[in-house]
């Protein structure tokens, strides 16, 4: 009975997860994702999207790889706090991370920079939301290097730099490609902070998400399906990837 109840349980879950996106893929035959793809809405907020996340990835990569191996390798006063921190955007609401972004970089805010209703506001936003990802799994991945390892590159003459540049990063790869994969992801899903803090100007801000939110609004339902299948076909892919890099690394 038990193992019956078990079973039950995990069909239901997956179907509730499967069924949903199945019925997008059922609604957007071909034909239909095809005419709504090659629309200027459609095109715009693709190559938007596409630029967007590509920089916002650059950012993420630039300011989070130093920070993963830190918090991984090197004991400070207050490294629990900043760990803590850096996880928070995960949890944080979008709408909320986009307010609080706007309060900091809107013309009104605290730097009084006015990037907000910008393409840097969707870049910012994108990176506030989708960073975590990528340091905690690199974070984990510099963490599983084994120490004797970058020990003995630094008794070979190696400082720290050329260390974590050899050693280290090789190493740690795998973990830093699939956190990348996933940052990337998950910028390119973001809505809410994008719509809090950047807006919804077409050919700006107006990323694939809200492109789906107009469509829908407009009741151009061809068009919100074929931008959600894309979506999540890209994800799909992503998250496959990442499964196969995970299985690789074990």
């Amino acid at each position: 009975m038990l193992r019956v109840l078990t079973v039950a349980a995990c069909a239901l879950l997956v179907l509730f997860i499967v069924v949903p996106l199945a019925a997008l893929y059922a609604h957007t035959p071909p034909g239909v994702l095809l005419a709504a793809l090659v629309g200027e809405t459609a095109r715009a907020a693709l190559l938007l999207s596409l630029v967007t996340t590509a920089l916002s990835l650059i950012v993420t990569l630039l300011l989070g790889t130093p920070l993963a191996y830190v918090l991984a390798r090197r004991p400070f006063p207050g490294r629990a706090i900043v760990d803590a921190i850096v996880d928070l955007p995960i949890v944080v609401p979008p709408a909320v991370a986009g307010l609080a972004l706007l309060l900091v970089f809107g013309r009104n805010g605290i730097t009084h920079l006015g990037l907000a209703f910008t393409t840097i506001a969707v870049v910012l936003a994108q990176t506030f939301v989708s960073a975590p990802f990528y340091v905690r799994a690199a974070r984990g991945g510099f963490a599983a290097v084994p120490q004797t390892l970058e020990d003995a590159s630094a008794t070979l003459g190696s400082g720290v730099f050329m260390t974590i540049v050899r050693v280290s990063i090789p190493l740690a790869m795998p973990a830093l490609a699939g956190g990348a994969m996933l940052a990337w992801a998950r910028a390119l899903g973001e809505f809410g902070a994008t719509l809090m803090f950047a807006g919804n100007l077409q050919g700006v801000t107006q990323t694939l998400p809200l492109a789906v939110y107009v469509g829908l609004a407009s009741g151009d339902l061809n068009l919100a399906t074929a931008l959600s299948v894309v979506l999540v076909s890209i994800a799909l892919i992503v998250v496959i990837a990442v499964h196969a890099t995970e299985r690789r690394t074990a």
